[in-house]
């Protein structure tokens, strides 16, 4: 079965990545709403997740806090909007860009390269469950 990611930015001020990951749908939404296992692929290297907490049900928070490699920490809080058990979630993950300027900064700091490393490492540990 052939999928097409049909997913373009509503703006100027969006960015968008779009990406099928190769392995089990129970284990992709394991990897994405336990803890444990969001820690362990969440941040491209060389930063890491310290920590994240999860309250799984439409309404409930998220958050997930990279580490910079000196140390800093940057929480990244969201939503869940969609919770379907084993199957799917819609969660709200947004950086506001006010500009274009500040979009454009945003993806040559390398937004599509760090998500892109991320979700290789989400298909990678979704396979191994």
């Amino acid at each position: 079965m052939t999928t097409k990611l049909d997913i373009a930015p509503t703006n100027d001020r969006e960015l968008v990545l779009a990406r099928i990951i190769d392995a089990p749908r129970e284990n992709v939404y394991r990897c994405w709403t336990d803890p444990k296992l969001i820690t362990r692929w969440f941040s491209p290297k060389p930063w890491t997740t310290p920590r994240a907490e999860m309250d799984v049900r439409a309404g409930g928070s998220s958050l997930v806090v990279m580490a910079s490699p000196d140390g800093n920490e940057f929480p990244n809080p969201g939503v869940f909007l969609e919770v379907v058990a084993g199957r799917k979630i819609v969660l709200t993950a947004r950086v506001r860009h006010w500009s274009v300027a500040d979009r454009e900064q945003h993806e040559k700091m390398g937004f599509h390269e760090g998500w892109g490393q991320c979700a290789d490492q989400l298909e990678e540990l979704a396979k191994t469950l």
